[in-house]
């Protein structure tokens, strides 16, 4: 992992299948969007986050037209993801917010996207990659895992690695590695029984040096 231009590059020639729900995410221009997409993916796998979050862009595709669904209408198109109940206030919430205090739109900062009830630094940098097209880096269990297992950094949780990637990560690699690692940790450096023996860049990791 020495070599981070290398495995980024090997990452990107594997070509990997990638879940229905990241293509929907990578899709998405619009940062209110993979916000609201986000906070739905939070303690949910995938295959559950995707055809809900279909499901939710049917009733509201924007602040304005969301913060005017009623909580329960929304309650029901996106069960069964994990904690329904309060995501559907949530987003309602917010999308209020966003009307009135941001003029309807989406802020363009971290901290500021922090201030949303429920959204935490995960949500917020993804935010700023995916909605703005702006260097950031979203760190999920994936990002953590795989960047500690390759010896990269040496991190106990998800922010400390947030930090650490900042100082350490060249920029340039800042947007694209979300995706690369989170479909590298789906498909190859999964959590338990990683598959070492197919994985396109096991030349730079410790765990098998």
């Amino acid at each position: 992992m020495k070599r981070i231009g290398n495995v980024v590059k090997l990452l990107e020639e594997a070509k990997q299948p990638q879940s229905d729900f990241v293509k929907l995410m990578d899709s998405f221009k619009d940062p209110y969007l993979v916000l609201i997409a986000c906070i739905l993916s939070l303690r949910t796998n995938d295959r559950t986050t995707y055809p809900a979050t279909l499901r939710m862009l049917e009733l509201a595709k924007t602040p304005q037209e969301m913060m005017g669904v009623n909580v329960e209408d929304l309650e029901k198109v996106i069960y069964p993801v994990g904690f329904y109940k309060n995501k559907a206030g949530q987003i309602i919430e917010l999308s209020k917010l966003i009307v009135e205090k941001y003029d309807g739109k989406v802020p363009d900062s971290i901290d500021e996207l922090c201030k949303f009830r429920g959204v935490g630094r995960k949500t917020a940098n993804l935010v700023m990659t995916l909605g703005f097209g702006e260097p950031a880096i979203c760190v999920d269990v994936h990002v953590h895992r795989i960047f500690n297992r390759f010896g990269y950094i040496k991190t106990k949780n998800p922010e400390e690695t947030e930090f650490a990637l900042r100082e350490n990560l060249p920029i340039e690699y800042w947007i694209p590695i979300n995706t690369l690692l989170v479909t590298h940790g789906q498909n190859v450096c999964k959590p338990i029984k990683p598959m070492c023996e197919c994985c396109p860049v096991s030349q730079y990791c410790d765990k098998l040096i």
